[in-house]
């Protein structure tokens, strides 16, 4: 039987590799769990959230000056002032639609089937909006337009279904939008913060008198390995996104999504 460590270092791993990636880290982890027993009871359901906070702290870590400059600059800088603005009416419609359908989203389509076709349905995507000539006119994510920051906000309400990705729908609603691929993809890392923030403080005021000390120290070790295995990815992802595209990523979802029907199908 897994040892509960090795547990939280294969979810941490899952959740730094994929929380950033257009693939879906919660289709991902809700995958493992039902095909390797990875999250089966309550404490490994909310563990999931909890260790997002680690991926969110990769983001502020790589981003440090950029966003301390933006801070600092909000005082007098009308452009930082708007950024923030931006940020925050991005992140307002996930937080109505979750207020008002979180509970009834997780009851119904919380489940391996919807994970598996929505992998699927979100490669094809990718893969039409790699072969579309876009043409971009927006190359700062930190100088978008009110009303696109809006729209890239209604966009990642999509990512509330298990398996769409949250980072795939807020970059490809960034690139359709007028963003080139470097841009949108920072923004998708800046907008995380406040969304995983909020689910992270959400989730472990809702599960505290289930921890225990030893439920700390598994949370602790999967914020870590996630940390570390974000930085890597992130870092990696962009100068790879940049100059190959979302093809790689695209195949990535589709055969996870066509192998987990099939598994599925089996009965597994």
């Amino acid at each position: 039987m897994m040892s509960d460590t090795l547990r939280a270092v294969l979810l941490g791993i899952i959740e730094g590799v994929t929380e950033f990636l257009p693939v879906s880290s919660t289709g991902h982890l809700l995958l493992a769990e039902r095909f390797f027993g990875l999250g089966e009871d309550g404490f490994w359901k909310s563990f999931a959230i909890l260790i997002q906070l680690g991926a969110i702290l990769a983001i502020v870590a790589l981003y440090f000056f950029k966003l301390s400059r933006v801070a600092i600059g909000a005082l007098s800088n009308a452009d930082d002032r708007r950024f923030i603005i931006g940020v925050l009416i991005a992140f307002l419609p996930a937080v109505i639609i979750g207020l008002i359908a979180g509970k009834y989203i997780k009851a119904l389509l919380f489940d391996p089937w919807v994970v598996c076709f929505s992998l699927i349905v979100g490669g094809a995507i990718l893969l039409w909006v790699d072969q579309i000539d876009l043409k971009p006119r927006e190359h700062d994510a930190t100088r978008y337009p009110l009303l696109m920051y809006l729209w890239i906000g209604v966009a990642q309400c999509l990512a509330m279904i298990p398996g769409v990705s949250r980072s795939g729908a807020t970059i490809v609603a960034a690139m359709l939008l007028g963003g080139d691929k470097r841009s949108a993809a920072e923004f998708s890392f800046f907008l995380a913060i406040p969304t995983m923030v909020g689910a992270f403080v959400y989730d472990f005021y809702k599960s505290r008198a289930e921890m225990t000390s030893d439920h700390l120290g598994l949370v602790a070790i999967g914020f870590v390995v996630s940390f570390i295995t974000a930085m890597i990815v992130v870092k990696a992802f962009l100068g790879y996104v940049t100059r190959h595209g979302f093809v790689l990523f695209a195949w990535w979802r589709v055969i996870v999504g066509t192998l987990g029907l099939i598994a599925l199908a089996l009965g597994k």
